[in-house]
């Protein structure tokens, strides 16, 4: 489809057929990422689940494209296999928004774009999506037994099925934990009709601490910030310029609207978020081209944090664990995809190096974007 000859602010929003299709194409990396914090840090449902809507549709807003808004992977991996609290997932968040924002009214960010090759930002993707994988598989998949993984093969070959005929497929997943939950879990028995009746909640104001964001920024923000800047920044501004080559977008607004979710979303329990090339791609993929299915995305949340929150959080503990890990393996999968997409700028060699040195060090984001360039220049020189 020949990208749109309309200026960024007068783009249409469109809620056609198309956009209703591309709206849950990042479900699957959404959802498990929300459950598993949700679960771990102990959050507010209802406040996670607004909030996260909210910044959607304020991004499809300013945007007008189908950038949509992800959970920070980095972090959130970090939390669920550390079992880290809700203050200091909160404080990183605050966190990262300084960081980013420092980066981008310095300057600082657009010299990092010129600065950090492809190759290497590839090879950050590519970490993550093997670290999505180990998650997916361990945590997730490996619950529940022989049924739990009966359950993962249903959902693996409807997820394959569905796909290939450009539905949502991640909806039909979800619709199938939902039945197991209900009927097949042994959780089941919680789910009356009592603790499924709508009631209102509102997101809970958070008050953040010196110690909460410093000790955020220690163990969260600062391996997620190589990440961020690669597949965040960078990859997300060159993916929309491909797509979308009218809408303006450029390094320095990505990181403008980045901090400014990061600095608001923590002060009223919402996690820490991003723009993300991969959900970009999932929602173009499916059919998306305009703001329309963020902003069906981002009110499908709010919704359900305003009424059903409650619901949720007592559907989270009955809804198998194996399915969401299926998801999220898709997910890992596609972001593997786009990270070993070649083209004249990419050395293989320097993709894997980066991926192995974020598998297997600590702070291995960090040190993989600095080690990873460093061999970049090294034999380009």
């Amino acid at each position: 489809m020949p990208p749109f000859q309309d200026t960024p602010s007068k783009r249409a929003i469109a809620f056609g057929r198309q956009e209703w299709n591309g709206a849950f194409g990042d479900l699957g990396t959404d959802l498990p990422l929300l459950a598993g914090m949700i679960l771990t840090a102990k959050l507010d449902a209802a406040s996670v689940l607004i909030l996260f809507g909210i910044m959607q549709i304020l991004t499809g807003l300013l945007y007008r494209i189908p950038m949509p808004v992800q959970p920070l992977k980095a972090m959130a991996t970090l939390v669920i296999s550390q079992h880290l609290s809700s203050n200091i997932l909160f404080g990183g968040g605050i966190a990262i928004g300084l960081t980013m924002g420092i980066l981008t009214f310095s300057g600082a960010l657009d010299l990092l774009a010129k600065w950090i090759a492809l190759p290497v930002v590839r090879g950050l993707q590519l970490g993550l999506a093997m670290q999505l994988s180990l998650l997916a598989l361990k945590d997730y998949t490996a619950r529940d037994g022989l049924t739990g993984y009966a359950l993962a093969l249903v959902a693996f070959l409807l997820i394959l099925l569905l796909q290939r005929r450009a539905y949502p497929a991640a909806l039909f997943a979800l619709g199938l934990g939902v039945l197991y939950a209900i009927f097949v879990s042994p959780d089941s028995a919680r789910l009356t009709l009592d603790a499924l009746t709508p009631s209102l909640s509102l997101p809970k104001p958070y008050t953040p601490t010196l110690n909460d964001i410093a000790q955020g920024f220690l163990l969260l923000a600062l391996p997620q910030i190589a990440l961020s800047i690669g597949n965040s920044i960078l990859a997300t501004a060159r993916a929309a310029q491909d797509l979308f080559p009218d809408a303006a977008l450029n390094v320095r607004r990505i990181g403008l609207s980045y901090a400014a979710m990061n600095l608001f979303a923590p002060l009223f329990s919402g996690v820490p978020v991003c723009h993300g090339v991969g959900g970009l791609a999932g929602h173009y993929a499916f059919g998306a081209r305009t703001a329309g299915s963020v902003i069906i995305y981002g009110g499908f949340y709010v919704l359900l944090g305003l009424l059903f929150s409650g619901s949720f959080e007592v559907l989270l503990h009955a809804f198998p664990m194996p399915l969401l890990g299926v998801m999220l393996l898709f997910e890992a999968v596609a972001l593997s995809r786009v990270a070993l997409a070649l083209d004249r700028e990419h050395d293989l060699g320097i993709t894997a190096l980066t991926a192995l040195i974020v598998l297997g060090l600590p702070y291995g984001f960090l040190v993989g974007l600095l080690l990873g360039s460093l061999a970049y220049y090294a034999l380009k020189s």
